[in-house]
Protein backbone atom coordinates (compact mmCIF):
# COMPACT_ATOMS: atom_id res chain seq x y z
CA UNK A 1 0.00 0.00 0.00
CA UNK A 2 1.21 3.16 -0.75
CA UNK A 3 1.47 6.02 2.06
CA UNK A 4 -1.06 8.47 1.78
CA UNK A 5 -3.26 9.97 4.79
CA UNK A 6 -5.14 8.92 7.82
CA UNK A 7 -8.13 8.08 7.21
CA UNK A 8 -11.14 8.44 10.14
CA UNK A 9 -12.77 5.09 10.59
CA UNK A 10 -15.73 3.61 12.54
CA UNK A 11 -14.48 3.39 16.24
CA UNK A 12 -16.62 0.92 17.53
CA UNK A 13 -14.93 -2.15 17.02
CA UNK A 14 -12.31 -0.34 19.89
CA UNK A 15 -14.66 -0.39 22.19
CA UNK A 16 -13.05 -2.31 25.54
CA UNK A 17 -14.45 -3.56 29.00
CA UNK A 18 -12.97 -3.30 31.73
CA UNK A 19 -11.98 -7.28 33.05
CA UNK A 20 -10.79 -6.74 36.84
CA UNK A 21 -11.81 -10.28 37.37
CA UNK A 22 -10.32 -11.42 40.71
CA UNK A 23 -6.79 -9.33 39.68
CA UNK A 24 -6.77 -7.59 42.90
CA UNK A 25 -7.62 -10.28 45.46
CA UNK A 26 -4.52 -12.06 43.79
CA UNK A 27 -2.22 -9.00 44.47
CA UNK A 28 -3.54 -8.56 47.64
CA UNK A 29 -2.04 -12.08 48.18
CA UNK A 30 1.16 -11.59 46.85
CA UNK A 31 1.75 -8.06 49.17
CA UNK A 32 1.02 -10.15 52.62
CA UNK A 33 3.62 -12.51 51.49
CA UNK A 34 6.42 -10.81 49.67
CA UNK A 35 8.50 -7.37 49.71
CA UNK A 36 7.21 -4.34 48.10
CA UNK A 37 9.62 -2.15 45.92
CA UNK A 38 8.91 0.97 44.44
CA UNK A 39 10.16 2.23 41.02
CA UNK A 40 12.66 4.65 42.63
CA UNK A 41 14.30 1.57 44.37
CA UNK A 42 14.35 -1.05 41.46
CA UNK A 43 16.00 1.75 39.59
CA UNK A 44 18.61 2.17 42.58
CA UNK A 45 19.12 -1.87 42.25
CA UNK A 46 19.49 -1.77 38.63
CA UNK A 47 22.18 -4.91 37.41
CA UNK A 48 23.35 -3.48 33.87
CA UNK A 49 24.26 -0.85 32.07
CA UNK A 50 23.41 0.36 28.94
CA UNK A 51 25.97 2.53 26.35
CA UNK A 52 25.09 6.10 25.63
CA UNK A 53 25.93 6.11 21.80
CA UNK A 54 27.53 2.93 21.71
CA UNK A 55 28.60 0.95 18.91
CA UNK A 56 25.49 -0.63 16.70
CA UNK A 57 24.91 -1.32 13.34
CA UNK A 58 21.01 -1.30 13.60
CA UNK A 59 20.74 1.98 11.58
CA UNK A 60 22.08 0.62 8.68
CA UNK A 61 21.84 3.55 6.00
CA UNK A 62 20.26 5.90 8.08
CA UNK A 63 21.25 9.14 7.41
CA UNK A 64 21.53 11.59 9.38
CA UNK A 65 21.54 8.65 12.22
CA UNK A 66 19.45 9.00 15.13
CA UNK A 67 20.07 12.61 17.74
CA UNK A 68 20.00 9.90 20.90
CA UNK A 69 20.46 6.39 21.59
CA UNK A 70 21.33 3.48 24.33
CA UNK A 71 22.69 0.23 23.42
CA UNK A 72 22.16 -2.64 26.26
CA UNK A 73 24.48 -5.01 27.45
CA UNK A 74 26.29 -7.91 25.11
CA UNK A 75 24.13 -10.22 26.35
CA UNK A 76 20.94 -8.70 25.95
CA UNK A 77 22.04 -7.68 22.28
CA UNK A 78 22.82 -11.11 21.22
CA UNK A 79 19.95 -13.30 22.93
CA UNK A 80 17.99 -15.59 20.85
CA UNK A 81 15.26 -16.09 23.67
CA UNK A 82 14.26 -12.74 24.14
CA UNK A 83 13.11 -9.57 21.77
CA UNK A 84 12.19 -6.04 22.62
CA UNK A 85 8.76 -4.93 21.54
CA UNK A 86 7.50 -1.59 23.80
CA UNK A 87 8.41 1.35 24.66
CA UNK A 88 7.42 4.36 27.21
CA UNK A 89 9.02 6.78 28.65
CA UNK A 90 8.53 8.95 32.29
CA UNK A 91 7.79 11.94 30.49
CA UNK A 92 5.09 10.46 28.47
CA UNK A 93 3.87 9.13 31.81
CA UNK A 94 4.12 12.68 33.11
CA UNK A 95 5.99 11.56 36.14
CA UNK A 96 8.79 13.47 37.71
CA UNK A 97 10.25 11.73 40.35
CA UNK A 98 12.13 9.54 37.86
CA UNK A 99 14.03 9.82 34.32
CA UNK A 100 13.51 6.37 32.67
CA UNK A 101 12.46 4.08 30.27
CA UNK A 102 10.73 0.80 30.11
CA UNK A 103 10.98 -1.67 27.11
CA UNK A 104 8.97 -4.98 27.20
CA UNK A 105 10.56 -8.10 25.92
CA UNK A 106 8.41 -11.61 24.91
CA UNK A 107 10.09 -14.57 25.30
CA UNK A 108 10.44 -16.09 21.91
CA UNK A 109 11.20 -19.92 21.77
CA UNK A 110 8.46 -21.69 20.40
CA UNK A 111 8.19 -25.35 21.91
CA UNK A 112 10.18 -24.84 25.03
CA UNK A 113 9.51 -26.73 27.77
CA UNK A 114 9.15 -23.56 30.36
CA UNK A 115 7.59 -20.44 28.78
CA UNK A 116 9.29 -17.29 30.51
CA UNK A 117 6.68 -15.00 29.22
CA UNK A 118 7.19 -11.08 29.49
CA UNK A 119 9.82 -8.86 31.13
CA UNK A 120 10.03 -5.02 30.84
CA UNK A 121 13.48 -3.53 31.35
CA UNK A 122 13.30 0.26 33.51
CA UNK A 123 16.29 2.17 32.12
CA UNK A 124 17.47 5.51 34.00
CA UNK A 125 18.71 7.96 32.06
CA UNK A 126 20.56 9.78 35.11
CA UNK A 127 22.81 6.58 35.73
CA UNK A 128 22.27 4.47 32.53
CA UNK A 129 21.52 1.56 34.39
CA UNK A 130 18.83 -0.84 33.99
CA UNK A 131 16.94 -4.03 35.23
CA UNK A 132 14.62 -6.82 33.76
CA UNK A 133 11.75 -7.10 36.07
CA UNK A 134 9.03 -10.26 35.36
CA UNK A 135 6.01 -9.67 34.20
CA UNK A 136 3.80 -12.32 35.81
CA UNK A 137 -0.51 -12.77 36.25
CA UNK A 138 -0.82 -13.24 40.09
CA UNK A 139 -3.44 -16.20 41.16
CA UNK A 140 -5.73 -16.03 44.23
CA UNK A 141 -3.75 -19.35 46.10
CA UNK A 142 -0.99 -16.64 46.46
CA UNK A 143 1.30 -18.05 43.43
CA UNK A 144 1.71 -16.37 40.29
CA UNK A 145 2.17 -17.85 36.56
CA UNK A 146 4.39 -16.35 33.26
CA UNK A 147 2.48 -13.80 31.11
CA UNK A 148 2.57 -15.47 27.42
CA UNK A 149 1.83 -12.38 25.31
CA UNK A 150 3.76 -10.79 22.49
CA UNK A 151 3.55 -7.95 24.36
CA UNK A 152 4.40 -5.60 21.27
CA UNK A 153 3.72 -2.06 22.87
CA UNK A 154 3.75 -0.29 26.16
CA UNK A 155 1.99 2.76 27.42
CA UNK A 156 2.55 4.77 30.62
CA UNK A 157 0.14 6.70 32.19
CA UNK A 158 1.10 7.66 36.23
CA UNK A 159 1.56 4.39 38.15
CA UNK A 160 0.14 2.35 35.53
CA UNK A 161 1.70 0.80 32.69
CA UNK A 162 -0.25 -0.97 29.89
CA UNK A 163 0.82 -4.02 28.05
CA UNK A 164 -0.51 -4.81 24.44
CA UNK A 165 -2.53 -8.38 24.64
CA UNK A 166 -2.62 -8.69 20.08
CA UNK A 167 -6.32 -10.44 19.98
CA UNK A 168 -7.27 -9.49 23.81
CA UNK A 169 -6.99 -5.77 24.57
CA UNK A 170 -4.52 -4.31 26.60
CA UNK A 171 -2.89 -6.00 30.43
CA UNK A 172 -2.79 -3.60 33.62
CA UNK A 173 0.63 -3.00 35.48
CA UNK A 174 1.17 -0.79 38.53
CA UNK A 175 4.82 0.62 39.08
CA UNK A 176 3.87 0.69 42.55
CA UNK A 177 2.78 -2.97 42.76
CA UNK A 178 6.46 -4.37 42.39
CA UNK A 179 7.77 -7.72 44.82
CA UNK A 180 10.88 -8.47 45.22
CA UNK A 181 11.64 -12.46 45.29
CA UNK A 182 14.66 -14.66 45.91
CA UNK A 183 14.07 -18.01 44.04
CA UNK A 184 15.79 -20.25 42.14
CA UNK A 185 16.41 -19.50 38.21
CA UNK A 186 14.74 -22.35 36.83
CA UNK A 187 11.27 -22.06 38.43
CA UNK A 188 8.31 -19.60 38.19
CA UNK A 189 5.90 -19.29 41.51
CA UNK A 190 5.38 -20.06 44.76
CA UNK A 191 6.98 -23.50 45.03
CA UNK A 192 7.21 -25.14 49.03
CA UNK A 193 6.89 -21.65 50.21
CA UNK A 194 9.60 -20.23 48.24
CA UNK A 195 8.90 -17.40 45.45
CA UNK A 196 10.56 -18.04 42.04
CA UNK A 197 10.72 -15.71 38.92
CA UNK A 198 13.32 -17.79 36.83
CA UNK A 199 16.23 -16.01 38.48
CA UNK A 200 14.83 -12.58 38.08
CA UNK A 201 14.62 -10.55 41.68
CA UNK A 202 11.29 -8.49 40.97
CA UNK A 203 7.75 -9.39 39.89
CA UNK A 204 5.32 -7.46 38.91
CA UNK A 205 1.91 -8.44 38.75
CA UNK A 206 -1.10 -7.87 36.50
CA UNK A 207 -3.72 -5.61 38.44
CA UNK A 208 -6.40 -5.14 35.90
CA UNK A 209 -7.04 -5.55 32.08
CA UNK A 210 -9.45 -3.80 29.75
CA UNK A 211 -10.74 -6.58 27.12
CA UNK A 212 -11.71 -6.30 23.53
CA UNK A 213 -15.59 -6.24 22.79
CA UNK A 214 -15.08 -6.70 19.47
CA UNK A 215 -12.47 -8.04 16.53
CA UNK A 216 -9.44 -5.92 17.04
CA UNK A 217 -6.03 -6.11 17.53
CA UNK A 218 -3.71 -4.48 20.09
CA UNK A 219 0.05 -4.31 18.30
CA UNK A 220 1.36 -1.16 19.87
CA UNK A 221 0.68 1.63 22.67
CA UNK A 222 1.28 5.00 23.49
CA UNK A 223 0.05 8.22 25.60
CA UNK A 224 -0.77 11.26 23.88
CA UNK A 225 -0.89 14.20 26.47
CA UNK A 226 -1.17 16.93 24.11
CA UNK A 227 -5.30 15.81 23.75
CA UNK A 228 -7.97 17.07 26.40
CA UNK A 229 -8.09 14.72 28.52
CA UNK A 230 -5.11 13.02 27.72
CA UNK A 231 -5.54 9.48 25.48
CA UNK A 232 -4.42 5.98 25.45
CA UNK A 233 -3.24 5.08 21.84
CA UNK A 234 -3.26 1.19 20.21
CA UNK A 235 -3.73 -0.19 17.06
CA UNK A 236 -2.97 -2.84 14.46
CA UNK A 237 -0.09 -4.30 12.90
CA UNK A 238 -1.29 -5.77 9.27
CA UNK A 239 1.05 -8.08 6.95
CA UNK A 240 -0.34 -8.27 4.03
CA UNK A 241 0.95 -10.86 3.20
CA UNK A 242 -0.47 -12.79 6.03
CA UNK A 243 -3.83 -11.08 6.04
CA UNK A 244 -4.66 -9.67 2.20
CA UNK A 245 -7.22 -7.29 2.16
CA UNK A 246 -6.69 -5.81 5.41
CA UNK A 247 -6.12 -2.27 6.56
CA UNK A 248 -4.38 -1.70 9.66
CA UNK A 249 -6.48 1.07 11.93
CA UNK A 250 -5.59 3.13 15.04
CA UNK A 251 -7.65 4.29 17.93
CA UNK A 252 -7.65 6.63 20.83
CA UNK A 253 -9.28 6.31 24.25
CA UNK A 254 -10.14 9.37 26.70
CA UNK A 255 -8.11 9.07 30.06
CA UNK A 256 -9.64 9.36 33.45
CA UNK A 257 -7.03 11.26 35.82
CA UNK A 258 -6.22 7.63 37.26
CA UNK A 259 -4.80 7.06 34.42
CA UNK A 260 -7.76 4.07 33.69
CA UNK A 261 -9.89 4.80 30.01
CA UNK A 262 -13.00 6.55 30.52
CA UNK A 263 -16.22 3.97 31.06
CA UNK A 264 -19.54 4.81 30.24
CA UNK A 265 -22.45 3.54 32.24
CA UNK A 266 -22.80 0.32 30.90
CA UNK A 267 -18.94 -0.16 32.19
CA UNK A 268 -17.40 0.06 28.57
CA UNK A 269 -14.61 2.69 27.41
CA UNK A 270 -15.54 3.88 23.71
CA UNK A 271 -12.55 5.35 21.60
CA UNK A 272 -13.20 8.83 21.28
CA UNK A 273 -12.31 8.06 17.28
CA UNK A 274 -10.42 5.82 14.85
CA UNK A 275 -8.07 5.77 11.73
CA UNK A 276 -6.99 3.80 9.06
CA UNK A 277 -3.13 3.35 8.78
CA UNK A 278 -2.05 4.62 5.51
CA UNK A 279 0.55 1.59 4.87
CA UNK A 280 0.94 -2.22 6.19
CA UNK A 281 3.68 -3.02 8.70
CA UNK A 282 2.83 -0.53 11.34
CA UNK A 283 4.52 -1.64 14.49
CA UNK A 284 4.45 1.67 16.79
CA UNK A 285 1.68 5.19 16.32
CA UNK A 286 2.03 8.08 18.63
CA UNK A 287 -0.31 11.40 17.89
CA UNK A 288 1.58 14.23 18.98
CA UNK A 289 1.09 18.07 18.22
CA UNK A 290 -1.03 17.36 15.27
CA UNK A 291 0.89 14.97 13.31
CA UNK A 292 0.61 11.20 14.08
CA UNK A 293 4.02 9.31 13.53
CA UNK A 294 3.97 5.94 12.37
CA UNK A 295 6.74 3.52 12.64
CA UNK A 296 6.99 0.97 9.95
CA UNK A 297 8.79 -1.96 9.47
CA UNK A 298 11.03 -3.45 6.88
CA UNK A 299 13.60 -6.75 7.30
CA UNK A 300 15.62 -7.78 9.73
CA UNK A 301 18.81 -6.67 6.91
CA UNK A 302 16.98 -3.82 5.73
CA UNK A 303 15.69 0.00 6.86
CA UNK A 304 12.40 0.62 8.17
CA UNK A 305 10.31 3.93 7.81
CA UNK A 306 9.08 6.78 9.96
CA UNK A 307 5.94 8.02 8.44
CA UNK A 308 4.56 11.43 9.18
CA UNK A 309 1.25 11.93 8.82
CA UNK A 310 -0.19 15.89 9.33
CA UNK A 311 -3.65 15.97 10.31
CA UNK A 312 -5.48 15.78 6.94
CA UNK A 313 -2.30 15.68 4.93
CA UNK A 314 0.04 13.04 2.77
CA UNK A 315 2.47 11.55 4.91
CA UNK A 316 5.74 11.90 5.10
CA UNK A 317 8.20 8.96 4.58
CA UNK A 318 11.97 9.22 6.31
CA UNK A 319 14.54 6.40 6.69
CA UNK A 320 14.59 4.98 10.34
CA UNK A 321 16.23 2.10 11.66
CA UNK A 322 16.60 -1.53 11.40
CA UNK A 323 13.61 -3.61 12.83
CA UNK A 324 12.10 -0.23 14.27
CA UNK A 325 8.89 -1.30 16.86
CA UNK A 326 6.80 0.70 19.35
CA UNK A 327 7.07 4.64 19.74
CA UNK A 328 7.14 7.25 22.61
CA UNK A 329 7.90 10.88 22.58
CA UNK A 330 9.99 12.98 25.88
CA UNK A 331 8.09 15.78 25.34
CA UNK A 332 10.34 18.23 27.32
CA UNK A 333 12.86 16.96 24.63
CA UNK A 334 11.03 17.02 21.58
CA UNK A 335 11.99 14.00 20.73
CA UNK A 336 10.29 10.48 19.36
CA UNK A 337 11.72 7.15 20.78
CA UNK A 338 11.68 4.04 19.55
CA UNK A 339 13.58 0.08 20.09
CA UNK A 340 15.31 -2.07 17.21
CA UNK A 341 14.55 -5.90 17.80
CA UNK A 342 16.81 -7.41 15.95
CA UNK A 343 20.01 -9.88 17.09
CA UNK A 344 22.74 -8.16 17.11
CA UNK A 345 21.17 -4.86 16.62
CA UNK A 346 19.60 -3.62 19.04
CA UNK A 347 19.17 0.23 20.13
CA UNK A 348 16.60 2.16 22.53
CA UNK A 349 16.91 5.73 20.15
CA UNK A 350 15.53 9.10 19.43
CA UNK A 351 15.08 11.32 16.36
CA UNK A 352 13.63 14.97 16.16
CA UNK A 353 9.72 15.18 16.70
Amino acid sequence: MTASRMTATDPAPFRLRRNTRDLPKAVEALAKALPARDLRTVLADANRTAVRKGSTSAFGSMNPRPVDWYCFEEGDDQTTDWYPQGVASSSEAGRKDVQAFVVSWYWKPEGASTERGVRLSFLSTVTRKYRHVLLVEPKVDGSYVAIDIHAGGVAWYGDLIYVADTSRGLRVFDTRRVFEVNGDDDKIGKRNGRYHAFGYRYVMPQVDAWAATAKARFSFAAVDRGTTPHTLVSGEYVDPAEDPGLVGRVARWPLAADGTPVAGADGTAAAADAFALPAAKIQGALSYKGKWYLSQAASSTANGSLLVVPDGQTAQVRKFPIGPEDLTCWSEKNQLWSVTEYKGRRALFAVPV
